[in-house]
């Protein structure tokens, strides 16, 4: 991979812009988008565009790898890095797939709610899978249990059934870009509020709900 590619992100407004990325710092930002999923408690944004350009670019490779001389030590180098992007892409996809049947109703009501022109935190696909995970579910929950009992309990209400992400759990990050008077939240009613300075290239062991806006713009990175 070795031409630039163009990139479509969101600002914070909701509105566009472009970035261009070499294919090794398209790769890179596979990678950081992975370990935030892997180790944030929620759904974070998805970042479909950066899938789609790592798809087109592992067909690119293969297509050069069939045409490459077979023995050359150079293929089986670059094919052990295609399997290893892959394996990277597979995982951040499976890992989002995950939370999204663990929190359903919790990231429909989210989805729901979302003000309009602001981008959605779903893929096309994703927000599919989620509508028809949710409605298989009441369905077997309706064959299954809910027609056999009175009337008056023949409802389940699956935004207090299925627990919601904990955004209160602990997370290990590193520190990309330093931060100032980051609000720290107090362990016990009798401890106060505190301010911390984070300085790039630190690591800490922080509540996530606290840098959670840091991970999404990208101020931080878990580990």
């Amino acid at each position: 991979m070795t031409e630039e590619l163009d990139v479509l992100g969101h600002d914070s407004d909701g509105g566009s812009d472009e970035v261009i990325l070499t294919p090794a710092e398209l790769i890179e930002r596979l990678e950081q988008a992975w370990m935030n999923e892997k180790f944030a408690p929620e759904l974070l944004e998805s970042k479909c565009e950066i899938v789609e350009c790592i798809m087109e670019q592992l067909d690119h490779m293969e297509s050069n790898l069939r045409r490459a001389p077979k023995g050359d030590l150079k293929v089986s180098i670059h094919r052990m890095e295609l399997e290893r992007i892959r394996y990277v892409l597979s995982s951040y996809l499976r890992c989002r797939l995950t939370k999204i049947e663990k929190f359903f109703p919790h990231i429909l009501e989210k989805e729901q709610a979302r003000p309009e022109g602001q981008p959605s935190g779903l893929s096309l696909e994703e927000l599919v899978f989620a509508k028809e995970y949710l409605a298989n579910t009441e369905a077997y929950l309706r064959n299954v249990a809910l027609k056999h009992m009175p009337p008056n309990l023949q409802k389940v209400d699956l935004l207090r059934a299925v627990p919601k992400p904990d955004l209160d759990s602990y997370v290990f990050l590193r520190v990309k870009q330093r931060q100032e008077n980051i609000l720290v939240e107090p362990e016990t009613d009798e401890q106060r509020d505190y301010v911390i300075d984070l300085e790039e290239g630190s690591q800490h062991l922080i509540r996530y709900k606290t840098i959670a806006p840091l991970v999404a713009s990208g101020a931080v990175q878990l580990i």
